[in-house]
């Protein structure tokens, strides 16, 4: 309904299959690790310590909690378990109590269930403070979200939140044709410059060490004037539905993702689970031999 295809999750092949087929089957305990935005702080400076990651000014499970004095600055409260779920604070407002009383209805609710984006319902809902960094909105950019495979880099993705603009480039943060549903024109093309290409590449080289072995994932950094910051790292991109203009873009993670690097068949399975997984790295090894590399 939302892509326009009756879609083969048994045995998928394009890139809303292959992610679909991720929200059935794989129950990875490391997506988990990775959708919690607390944990995942810690899991990018296990993997990557020379990458700066935002501070973490306060956490709990209470937002009524949160030290008045932290909400006299600029910062971000936010909670762990879900998307969208961002209060900017700057000069005390909002104010306390309404702060309290959103995040408390955000606490409750458990997201991704819509979706069927099962790493974020076994996260613990915590509400926490983080320094609100000055991101180079309309200057370079506000974030690059680098998507890789198996340790290798498909794609970069620029986004301008504070301009309204996006980039795609190549794995060699070459600029690539092609829009997305949140800046379709082309005139919304994030201008290119010295300082972004720079930002990118250092983006790109650091990606694969936070990625590890993963059969996908995407790694975003948080862009200042004078630093690249770790952001956040995600399993479900678009929930599953993201899309663009420019089909070597799907086409690219399309021959990268290897299934059979997943960890739904890493594992041993039992009775007709088996046979089936048994039949889905058949088909992966035939794919394999016929792929161009």
């Amino acid at each position: 309904m939302k892509l326009g295809y009756l879609p083969n999750p048994a045995a998928p092949v394009r890139y809303h299959e292959l992610l679909l087929w991720r929200k059935i089957l794989d129950r990875n305990p490391l997506f988990v690790t990775l959708t919690d935005k607390l944990a995942a702080k810690a899991h990018i400076r296990e993997t990557c310590p020379g990458i700066t990651v935002p501070r973490t000014l306060w956490s709990g499970r209470d937002p009524a909690d949160i030290p008045l004095d932290l909400l006299t600055g600029d910062v971000i409260v936010k909670t762990n378990h879900g998307c969208a779920m961002n209060i900017f604070v700057a000069n005390g407002a909002p104010n306390h109590s309404l702060i309290v009383a959103r995040t408390r209805h955000w606490l409750r609710k458990r997201y991704g269930r819509r979706n069927g984006e099962w790493a974020y319902w076994p996260v613990v809902p915590t509400v926490f403070v983080e320094e609100r960094l000055a991101l180079s909105g309309a200057r370079i950019a506000t974030d690059i979200k680098v998507h890789v495979c198996g340790g290798v880099v498909t794609h970069a993705w620029v986004e301008d939140k504070e301009a309204g603009r996006s980039l795609l480039l190549d794995r060699d943060a070459n600029p690539l044709p092609g829009r997305d549903p949140d800046y379709p024109r082309e005139d919304q093309a994030v201008p290119v410059n010295t300082r972004l290409l720079d930002y990118v590449r250092q983006a790109i080289s650091i990606a694969p060490a936070i990625a590890g072995n993963l059969d996908y994932i995407r790694v975003d950094f948080l862009v200042t004037d004078n630093s690249l910051y770790a952001g956040e790292i995600v399993v479900y991109p678009g929930a599953g539905y993201g899309t663009t203009t420019n089909p070597a873009f799907a086409g690219e993670i399309e021959r990268l993702w290897r299934l059979d690097q997943s960890a739904f068949l890493r594992r041993r399975h039992k009775g007709a689970v088996r046979l089936y997984a048994d039949a889905l790295r058949a088909r992966c090894r035939e794919r394999q031999q016929y792929s161009p590399t």
